[in-house]
């Protein structure tokens, strides 16, 4: 059930701040927006380093006490993610909507600004970006560890308040008025739900080799997401080294938080099984195999050889 409650507020966190320039176009700022990105896409870093990646090659390694398929593959998987989003930005379908408010700003709003794609192109495209989101959290969700798919949909949470911010000033300013706005934001509010429930009911009782790749193959989502939505501000003379210091801060916040709740517990999940797996093969093969061929070997030998010889 609780996956349908972080559907329930994806979709909340998505369409509020969607709809917020539709009552405050000129009370976001470009620099505002910038530095909400930063922080976001610090956080999201995080979770695809620190959360991700290792609970994929921690599933990977759950079937069978060995990796399910070899580490290269599952690295793959990853690259997987980050090369299909580059290919859809190369395409015109991608996370161009940053760069697009920033002309708007520079261009007073209402003055004619280069925009080499359509609205509906746009809005298609971070809702292809938000649909690997809701692949992330449906995954993470039927690995059935909660803190792990709490921890994931906290990242893309919050990440979708300056995405749906981005994506409602761009809209504003296209031809067709709120009403094409508002379908654009609807199409880009509902993709991560829909994608969460389907990925949810699709992976549950799936191999854990098939969820690892699935979860690696997210985690290169994520770390292109959060690369591309802060390249275009690191690359400004006037606000890099502003942007790069937001990253890291709220990456390095971030991680202190894992650390702090790995150290008290919260964090741990399902390792003892893999190393009880091979606690008891490998006593289970030392006593059965060594220490009884030895006791019944050795030591009946010497008691039956040494009781004749007395005799």
């Amino acid at each position: 059930m609780e996956i349908f409650y972080l559907a329930l507020l994806i979709v909340v966190v998505s369409l509020g701040p969607g709809l917020l320039p539709q009552v405050f176009v000129n009370r976001v700022s470009s620099q505002g927006l910038a530095d909400l990105t930063g922080f976001a896409s610090g956080l999201l870093l995080v979770s695809a380093f620190v959360v991700v990646v290792p609970e994929g090659f921690h599933t990977a390694a759950e079937s069978g006490g060995g990796f399910a398929f070899d580490p290269v593959v599952l690295g793959l998987a990853g690259l997987a993610g980050f090369s299909l989003l580059l290919v859809l930005e190369g395409w015109g379908i991608g996370h161009a909507v940053h760069e697009e408010h920033h002309d708007h700003e520079s261009g007073h709003g209402h003055e004619h600004v280069h925009h080499p794609y359509s609205s509906g192109v746009v809005a298609l495209g971070l809702s292809v970006h938000a649909l690997a989101d809701g692949l992330a959290i449906g995954a993470a969700a039927t690995s059935g560890e909660t803190s792990f798919s709490l921890l994931v949909a906290f990242a893309v949470i919050v990440h979708r308040v300056p995405a749906a911010l981005s994506l409602g000033i761009f809209l504003l300013h296209q031809p067709g008025g709120r009403r094409a706005a508002i379908k654009g934001l609807l199409l880009f509010t509902l993709a991560t739900p829909v994608a969460i429930v389907l990925s949810y009911l699709v992976l549950d009782g799936a191999d854990k080799s098939v969820l690892a790749l699935v979860l690696l193959f997210s985690a290169g989502t994520f770390v292109y997401v959060a690369t591309v939505d802060t390249l275009p501000a690191i690359h400004n003379p006037t606000t890099g080294r502003r942007s790069v210091r937001n990253v890291l801060s709220s990456a390095a916040a971030f991680s202190m938080l894992l650390i702090v709740l790995n150290g008290a517990g919260i964090l741990e999940h399902g390792h003892h099984e893999i190393d009880g797996h091979h606690d008891d093969g490998h006593v289970g093969h030392h006593d059965d195999g060594h220490e009884d061929h030895h006791d019944d070997g050795h030591e009946d030998h010497h008691d039956d050889g040494h009781v004749e010889d007395s005799r």
